[in-house]
């Protein structure tokens, strides 16, 4: 009997899939985003190791700290960046004052993300009289300018690190109430939300296990967009007096102190400024890039 299989016939062998990079792995393969990341992790550091990255205390007056005439000193080898109007180590309160802008940052942030996350899905799956009372809502908080009402909030509670983030969150909400809003509807009416209210599953199952699922990239990607807004909020709050009080650091409130001395310190102004504007531009880069990742169909888009 003939074998109907000839013995040097080729076999077909099946390479196993190759493994599709994870969000971290595709999101280093971006120049800019990798750029965004080591920003955030040097000023992460950079605020942690604080105590052991300068020999000062931030509100240390120092006795060698201004010259004979009572100025700041300009960078130099015993004081890298200068020191400000009181004689204090300007690094040092820049190291100390990255702390209040990420623990702002990401409380106030977080809580902004958390109101308005509560705020879109519920408006967005009851729909009804229960979605537009939520909705006007928004939308009056909307008119109202981010900065003006900002500072209404600030003047009437008393300026504090966790007040000011608190102002914050309830200035921030409304952006990310809005886009979680829309999304929600359209998972709303989608064929296998109707299934599952067909199956008698109740409201917290298709919500915890079907909707939030869903948003959850666009929550991570407005999460990390909405720091940057925070930081640069925060920094115009304490720099308008209202904000972080001093001797509590902030980048925000050094550049108030000091800007009487622009001209004959620019440094006062330049570094910490310099700060602010590379951590909002940071967390930017790293936002956008997680938008085109797990979202591509809002690739491009602000």
């Amino acid at each position: 009997m003939t074998n109907p299989i000839a013995p040097d016939a080729p076999i077909a062998v099946r390479l196993p899939a190759k493994r599709r990079p994870g969000v971290f792995g595709r999101l280093v393969k971006r120049p800019l985003a990798v750029i965004g990341l080591t920003i955030i992790a040097m000023t992460v550091l950079g605020a942690i190791f604080a105590p052991w990255l300068t020999a000062y205390d931030p509100n240390e007056q120092l006795f060698d700290g201004l010259t004979l005439e009572g100025a700041p000193l300009p960078p130099n080898a015993a004081f890298w960046l200068g020191t400000d109007l009181l004689g204090r180590d300007l690094l040092t309160r820049i190291l100390y004052g990255a702390r209040t802008s990420l623990i702002i940052g990401v409380v106030a942030n977080g809580a902004a993300l958390l109101i308005g996350t509560l705020v879109g899905v519920t408006a967005g799956y009851f729909r009804g009289w229960i979605g537009g009372a939520l909705m006007r809502f928004t939308d009056l908080m909307m008119a109202f300018p981010a900065l003006l009402l900002a500072i209404c909030l600030a003047a009437v509670f008393q300026p504090s690190l966790w007040i000011v983030a608190m102002v914050i969150a309830l200035v921030n909400w409304v952006q990310t109430a809005r886009v979680v809003f829309t999304e929600t509807s359209s998972l709303a009416e989608r064929e296998f939300i109707d299934a599952e209210r067909t199956i008698g599953a109740g409201t917290p199952r298709i919500l915890f296990r079907h909707i939030l699922p869903h948003l959850l990239p666009t929550i991570i990607v407005w999460g990390t967009l909405g720091i940057s807004t925070t930081v640069l909020l925060e920094a115009t709050l304490s720099y308008l007096g209202i904000g972080v009080q001093p001797p509590t650091a902030s980048w925000g409130n050094i550049i108030f102190e000091n800007q009487t001395y622009f001209q004959a310190a620019p440094w006062l102004v330049f570094f910490p400024g310099a700060a602010i504007l590379a951590l909002a531009l940071a967390f930017n880069l790293v936002g956008d890039a997680l938008r085109d990742i797990l979202d591509p169909t809002q690739r491009g888009r602000a």
